[in-house]
């Protein structure tokens, strides 16, 4: 699986992949959904409410993180996308869903910032507690243990909360790959990238995006976040099923490195923050246009997307578009009836 042999990862053909929003920014059991997916009304009930309340449903907050589940045959694989923004929330959601955490053998953190680690010490806690120690792996590299911060427009840098370092994750129970390289999980049913090239002409960066290593640093800036990571997985009949959490690399060229990772597979679906709201909406034209070769069957939009990127996407691929919501589970099976069906 390395590029000087230029052969594509020995990633596994998986029979199906189920993913369950845990943490998202949007809470709309409402908004219109894919066939493969069940709304979060529908899953509280199924995990044992007998009504639905603000108690019974799951909370939404800025961040995001899934838990997926792969099968083989008769082997199965479960799996963290990272873990949002606060334990409390995070734990509340997965009770809400139902969801045993014990199932959970490893987890796959993209980058280092708190809306995608917050909640990531609670999260290995609840799996130690119901596994026991050294049982879950959480998958990092050591670019996302910088201090982050953000330039504001008067002028001052406003600090970003630390994320757990792999020593404080290690203290907790869990074991860590701290290790900036590409890799196979759970018996190759996910690739977990290295670095992303950054190839497209106008997906940049944030100028206001900072970093240092420690306090007796100055701050430098970060535009390009290059230790973010995405997640692949290849569903039989399907394609590829591409986690990209923020997209600051930009989701032209996440789609451009799994293009040239796997050659001839069709990217069946892409999901996550796409990171074109707010400062970044300037490159929503660009992005639509430049999505176009890539025949995406599914866009599923969450977190950092922005409603007139989701806007823009609809209009340009109508029901390919959807947009994420926590609570919301996906089955990708190609031999599995529609949900609901």
């Amino acid at each position: 699986m390395t590029d000087e042999t230029n052969q594509p990862p020995a990633l596994a053909v998986i029979d199906s992949l189920g993913v369950d929003v845990l943490t998202d920014n949007v809470s709309d059991t409402y908004v219109s959904k894919t066939t493969f997916a069940v709304s979060e009304f529908a899953n509280v009930v199924l995990a044992g409410a007998t009504e639905i309340s603000g108690e019974t449903l799951l909370a939404a907050n800025l961040g995001y993180g899934l838990r997926l589940r792969s099968k083989l045959g008769g082997r199965q694989h479960t799996m963290l996308f990272d873990t949002g923004t606060e334990g409390a929330v995070f734990i509340r959601n997965c009770r809400n869903l139902g969801l045993d955490l014990g199932t959970v053998e490893e987890i796959a953190i993209t980058h280092g910032h708190w809306d995608h680690m917050g909640a990531l010490p609670a999260a290995i806690d609840a799996i130690v507690k119901r596994r026991g120690r050294n049982a879950v792996t959480v998958h990092v590299n050591p670019g996302m243990f910088n201090e982050r911060g953000v330039l504001l427009k008067s002028g001052t840098i406003f600090p970003a909360a630390r994320v757990p370092t792999p020593a404080q994750m290690e203290e907790r129970g869990a074991k860590v790959v701290n290790d900036g390289k590409a890799r196979l999980l759970l018996d190759g049913h996910f690739y977990y990238s290295g670095e992303i090239p950054r190839v497209s002409s106008f997906e940049t960066g944030r100028e206001d995006h900072l970093c240092r290593k420690d306090n007796s640093e100055d701050w430098r800036p970060d535009p390009y976040l290059m230790d973010e990571r995405m997640l692949i997985a290849n569903v039989r009949d399907l394609g590829l099923i591409v986690f990209s959490a923020c997209s600051h690399a930009g989701i032209v060229n996440v789609c451009t490195e799994t293009r040239r990772l796997f050659p001839g597979i069709p990217i069946h679906a892409v999901m996550g923050g796409l990171h074109l709201g707010g400062v970044m909406e300037h490159l929503i034209p660009q992005t639509v246009e430049a999505l176009k070769p890539f025949d995406i069957r599914n866009l599923i939009t969450g977190h950092c997307t922005g409603w007139r990127a989701l806007h823009a996407l609809a209009d340009a691929y109508g029901e390919r578009v959807s947009q994420s919501a926590v609570g919301t589970s996906y089955t990708f099976d190609a031999a599995a009836p529609p949900a609901g069906a």
